[in-house]
């Protein structure tokens, strides 16, 4: 039996004859996404929903308000129309979610570069905060797996404490249930990386050239929350800004050729404005006939965007008189999106690996 002079599986050096074999020496890259239910149907769809629903970090009203609520009422009714619009982008040759499909796509291919610069040294997995696969499931099988060290990569450009910090919840959550806890990082936002941006940038040139006519107004619409989390010190609206500041001066346009907005508006709390919905329904208008929709928040493709963009936003500016609406996708397994995410993660393992 081999020692563990390379990651791998054998005997400890120095143990006894008898010891079983142990995994160690491998460094883990966990990325980590929103989540997906396992299906449509209404009861796949009511335990995501309560999941995600009930999380201090998404809804920070008092469980004595909140729970009553959520049981009574939305959990009741909201799982049939959620699942009707999962059904209508339901990739259903795979079984799955866009969210889930594209999500295993990204993975293979950062595991495909981590191979090319670390060979069999480094792991790559992904988990969802909410549903399958869960965050402590795959940690723990990383951990079964070799990984003495865990980068905790959530796909999230811009932090938010509804999405990065929540991630970063569970994450350590996995690790308070294992005995023998692996070293652990987790890496920061991206929101102003420049690789990020060149990532943007070319999806937008792409989409242009693509086009007969150029849209007259690029939308960069980002997943919105209540404006009572930028008051508590969130910055995810400067983040936000600022993404959409470099895009716009990666591209060389003026300044009023790109607009922020905001989507996925929930509850009667006022959220980041302008609301998207309203402003592409403005925008049209005022005269405008033909714009663009990119989704920088989004590192894949999912509900908000593939049915709420390109259902629910889209018929607000045709139905306003815009003639010409354009759904730029999101990063997705792209080349230089994944050639990004491969370059953050590896600085971030920066005294991990020799």
């Amino acid at each position: 039996m081999t020692t563990l002079d390379q990651p791998g599986t054998g005997r400890l050096a120095h143990a006894p004859a008898d010891h079983p074999p142990v995994a160690r020496g491998r460094v883990g890259v966990l990325i980590a996404n929103l989540g997906t239910p396992d299906n449509y149907d209404y009861w796949s769809m009511r335990r995501y929903l309560n999941q995600f629903l009930s999380d201090k970090r998404v809804i920070d009203i008092a469980s004595w308000k909140w729970q009553p609520l959520l049981q009574a009422i939305i959990l009741t009714k909201r799982p049939f129309t959620s699942g009707a619009n999962y059904k209508s982008i339901w990739n259903h040759d795979r079984g799955e979610s866009p969210l889930m499909t594209i999500t295993k796509d990204q993975t293979q291919a950062l595991a495909h570069r981590m191979q090319a610069q670390f060979g069999d040294a480094v792991l790559v997995d992904f988990c969802m905060r909410y549903g399958n696969p869960s965050t402590a499931s795959v940690v723990e099988r990383m951990v079964r797996e070799g990984c003495e060290k865990i980068l905790f990569f959530p796909l999230y450009p811009q932090y938010a404490g509804a999405t990065t910090a929540t991630a970063n919840d569970e994450f350590f959550r996995a690790l308070m249930g294992l005995k023998w806890q692996p070293a652990a990082r987790t890496a920061a936002a991206y929101f102003d990386d420049p690789r990020y941006i060149e990532a943007l940038a070319q999806s937008v040139e792409r989409a242009y050239d693509a086009t007969a006519e150029k849209p007259e107004v690029l939308v960069a619409s980002y997943h919105g929350m209540p404006q009572r989390y930028l008051r508590e010190g969130d910055p995810y609206h400067c983040q936000c800004q600022k993404t959409t500041r470099l895009l716009r001066e990666r591209l060389g346009w003026a300044a009023d050729s790109i607009h922020t907005s905001f989507q996925s508006v929930f509850g009667r709390e006022e959220w980041l404005r302008p609301y998207t919905v309203q402003h592409v329904a403005k925008l049209a208008e005022s005269g405008i006939r033909r714009i663009a929709v990119i989704a920088p928040a989004f590192a894949a493709d999912c509900i908000e965007t593939l049915e709420e963009i390109q259902g629910e936003i889209r018929e607000a500016f045709e139905h306003a008189g815009g003639e010409s609406f354009t759904y730029i996708p999101c990063l997705n397994a792209g080349d230089a999106h994944m050639d990004a995410l491969t370059a953050i993660a590896a600085e971030n393992l920066r005294g991990w690996l020799g």
